[in-house]
């Protein structure tokens, strides 16, 4: 196909999700440039994407998630770990537990260490602002604004703020906002949910951009390969409706795929470790050794105990009740439909000398599984814990030169000697703060990890067996330095050696954050858009953040 028979845009974004929808209207909303976004998903008008209390639905849904499968893990009994990415229009977005979580102010500083300059908290932090709306409003943290809706879960069932008690009573802090000054502690969550619907980054972002003309979405099609001139990317070649196409771009390309995809669209471009694409007969545009390696991700399991008494979401359960619940969301888009449920948790550290908050938890009043199989027989409540800053490192890399391949996923979970102590420590610190007084009237036995988990080895042995991902691979295109030999992108995300190319996803996150990912996914957008049209970044913030003065002496 001629270039001149291709059609032409401004900028090409690949990939509907988290960071692209950002893209699409930050770029569009001028009114000058044109846009193309390529989306391998469909429609996200699904009631089960767009009612919060549904969230196990999509996420286990084929049409909506692209269900990639780790190799099996060594560490892990040879386990393979499911990896649900969002194949839909707001990517992950609109098949994530809705939490928002932006991450410990510390990690951004730990980015700029790291050698993405321009990325301290001090100048993140204006535009996780931007970003949001928050139902309570603004302050010098939080943004009232944005199209980002956020909000506080009703927290009416009791056990909510029990958990919350029971944090403090077994000594640490509680802390009014956790995406505010002070992460660590126990508190309620936000999430991402406006008048009872789930704001994803498509109906924050996406469908109102979609409205102007200068605008393309192209859905259901699959990005193939990224087109060069010599070294600059000058376009897209994708897959619809059994026909190639050709997309040209004027001034860049923006890969913004995922941790997972966009490393594989570089690699199929010609992009990344030349021995690799070699070995599979694609010519290397670059060698560039750094793409699809550092990979990250949170793991986490559900400690799980009995209620004694019958005020969990045990209740509401059966399938009549599930009808009236569903019911109530669609006439009036409130009760148990309209919130994902996590609605407190906490950050702690998990042992003196750790700087930060290293373990979180999200509570549930109910004892389930995340995929929304593993119901229990009987009313319960559990926490979510898992550490967040592992020191394993995995990789993506490629099946095969077909785009339709998936490429191997291997996260090496728990193959450093740290996690092992950070993963015993999440068992033993939950089973303390269950073990408070404020739960006393509730508590009944513990259902997971069971009581006779107590030594390392039956704690390694119930870890091995029973943790999961949480969902939040990352790092696998690493922000860096020139001189980093494995850094992939530039502060600016432009991929090193090329002109034109951009990665703009959890890709290029330095290292994972403290927390879910959705946020600082979204402010990544943000602040990159600035940057791709030459605009200054926002004035930097000077609020302090909260770090415990005897982090070094003392665990809590």
């Amino acid at each position: 196909m001629k270039r001149e028979d291709s059609e032409q845009f401004d900028y090409i974004v690949v990939g509907a999700g988290s960071a692209g929808c950002v893209l699409a209207d930050r770029l569009t909303e001028d009114g000058r440039s044109s846009v193309l976004v390529v989306e391998f998903g469909g429609s996200d008008r699904s009631v089960f994407i767009q009612m919060p209390g549904a969230l196990s639905i999509p996420m286990n849904t084929r049409k909506y998630n692209w269900r990639y499968e780790s190799e099996p893990e060594p560490h892990m009994d040879g386990r393979r770990f499911h990896i649900p990415r969002g194949k839909v229009l707001g990517g992950s977005s609109s098949i994530n537990g809705l939490v928002y979580v932006r991450g410990n102010p510390h990690d951004f500083d730990r980015w700029e260490e790291e050698g993405a300059s321009g990325w301290g908290y001090r100048n993140v932090l204006p535009y996780f602002r931007r970003a949001e709306g928050r139902r309570d409003g603004a302050d010098a943290y939080r943004g009232g604004e944005g199209p980002l809706a956020t909000r506080y879960g009703p927290t009416t069932n009791p056990l909510y703020d029990v958990f919350v008690e029971a944090g403090r009573q077994a000594g640490y802090g509680v802390t009014p906002d956790i995406n505010g000054e002070r992460q660590e502690g126990f508190g309620r969550f936000d999430m991402t949910v406006k008048d009872g619907v789930r704001w994803s980054a498509a109906n924050a972002y996406l469908r109102p951009a979609m409205k102007r003309a200068n605008l393309k979405v192209v859905a259901h099609a699959l990005a193939t390969q990224v087109l060069f001139d010599g070294r600059r990317a000058i376009g897209v070649r994708y897959a619809r409706g059994g026909r190639d196409h050709l997309a040209l771009a004027r001034r860049e390309v923006i890969l913004s795929g995922g941790p997972i995809n966009s490393p594989q669209l570089l690699k199929l471009s010609g992009i990344g470790p030349a021995q690799e694409l070699r070995a599979l007969d694609i010519p290397v545009v670059h060698d560039l050794p750094g793409v699809g390696e550092n990979l990250q991700d949170h793991l986490e399991f559900y400690f799980q105990v009995a209620s004694k008494q019958p005020i969990t979401l045990y209740g509401q359960t059966g399938l009549f009740s599930r009808g009236l619940i569903g019911l109530q969301w669609l006439l009036r888009g409130r009760g148990h439909g309209a919130t994902n449920h996590f609605e407190t948790g906490g950050f702690i550290r998990s042992r003196a000398g750790v700087r930060y908050a290293d373990i979180q938890y999200h509570f549930l009043p109910l004892a389930v599984s995340y995929d929304g199989v593993g119901m229990a027989s009987e009313h319960g409540f559990q926490a979510h814990v898992g550490p967040l800053r592992s020191k394993s490192r995995g990789w993506v890399r490629l099946k095969s030169p077909n785009p339709r391949d998936y490429p191997r996923i291997q996260f090496n979970y728990m193959s450093h000697a740290d996690d092992w102590t950070e993963m015993r420590a999440c068992v033993r610190l939950t089973r303390e703060i269950f073990a408070q007084s404020a739960f006393d009237p509730y508590r009944g036995r513990e259902i997971r990890p069971g009581a006779e988990v107590v030594s390392d080895e039956a704690i390694d042995a119930f870890v091995r067996a029973h943790v999961e991902s949480a969902y939040h691979p990352s790092g696998t295109c690493k922000m860096g330095a020139k001189d980093d030999s494995m850094a992939v992108v530039d502060s600016e995300a432009r991929v090193f050696g090329i002109d034109g190319l951009r990665v703009v996803d959890s890709a290029i996150m330095p290292s994972v954050t403290s927390g879910n990912l959705n946020a600082p996914t979204i402010m990544i957008g943000e602040k990159t858009a600035d940057a791709i049209l030459g605009r200054p970044p926002l004035a930097a913030s000077n609020a302090p953040y909260y770090q415990a003065p005897d982090w070094e002496t003392a665990q809590r």
